[in-house]
């Protein structure tokens, strides 16, 4: 398959996201004890910026008038996406699980369609409506590790508020991605990363002076180039890329993957035990795709 093959397939698009997604999340939860939330994610971003600008340098030359013109814009998608969402995700691991967190992520493709309803009045077909239930149940099935009653032992705690914190966020910056100037996709990540850590900045040095310093061990730096460069570079492009080839809310459901992938890290990184559960689980969270994707493009609503 040629690059510009890759680069006209939303779904492919979307699918490695929340691959390199599912990793972040592993990652955030195994260093917690480790690594400051914002440390981790300001120099997440920051690398990430540096490396983009490597690229995007000639591009922002062209790019710089209409980048202007929407600022406004390019500073909300910043704040939300880059800044806000990540953030609220690492700080939220401190204090709850990465089941929690992905049964209160899955409910994100919802909280898009409520989000691109208020904000543009965009209405689902009952096809796609259906799809996003069945996914969701998908998603429920493998958390729930086949038995509700571990489903209803869940609890909320503190941690779990600034993950749904973080779900409204990204939601926001998913459905306002239409709004986006349009520049080159490199243009656009180096000055959304840029901003996010700008914005991350005093709240980095703050976090630091208050007796939590980013020590840049082996542990830390890997960390953060890995989140630099695959969750957040490749992610945010083909993330990006998918949602202005399908629109929002055709795109939301595929965050129903991101369980799946985690599951599959976890075997495969961790040595956990492939179960009953995983694989009815996966195949009921692609039926509900299938199904959410089968409405057409024009029918969604959705010109991101």
């Amino acid at each position: 398959m040629s690059g510009r093959q890759f680069y006209d397939r939303p779904y492919l698009l979307l699918s490695v996201t929340m691959l390199l997604w599912s990793g972040n999340l592993i990652v955030g939860r195994a260093v917690h004890a480790d690594l400051p939330p914002i440390g981790l994610a300001f120099w997440r971003w920051f690398m990430a910026f540096l490396v983009v600008l490597l690229f995007a340098r000639r591009h922002l030359r062209a790019d710089w008038p209409a980048l202007r013109a929407r600022s406004g814009r390019l500073f909300l998608l910043s704040l939300l996406g880059i800044a806000a969402f990540n953030t609220l995700v690492y700080t939220g691991l401190h204090d709850t699980t990465a089941i929690n967190t992905v049964v209160l992520q899955a409910i994100m493709p919802v909280v898009i369609l409520a989000v691109s309803f208020l904000l543009y009045r965009d209405t689902l077909s009952l096809r796609q409506t259906a799809g996003i239930g069945v996914s969701l149940l998908g998603v429920l099935l493998m958390v729930a590790r086949g038995d509700p009653a571990l489903l209803a032992a869940l609890r909320l705690n503190p941690g779990d508020g600034l993950i749904l914190l973080a779900v409204l966020a990204y939601a926001f910056y998913s459905v306002l991605l239409r709004g986006a100037p349009a520049v080159h996709p490199m243009s656009f990540l180096a000055a959304t990363f840029g901003l996010g850590a700008a914005i991350l900045a005093p709240m980095h040095a703050a976090e630091w002076l208050s007796g939590a310093p980013m020590v840049f061990d082996r542990t830390a730096f890997l960390s953060v180039a890995y989140v630099a460069l695959f969750p957040s570079i490749l992610a945010y492009f083909c993330f990006n890329r998918g949602v202005a080839l399908i629109g929002a809310n055709r795109a939301g459901p595929m965050l129903h993957l991101v369980p799946v992938f985690t599951s599959a890290l976890a075997i495969t990184l961790l040595g956990e035990t492939l179960a009953w559960f995983h694989l009815a689980g996966f195949a009921v969270i692609l039926t509900g795709i299938w199904l959410a994707s089968r409405q057409a493009p024009a029918a969604a609503g959705d010109g991101a």
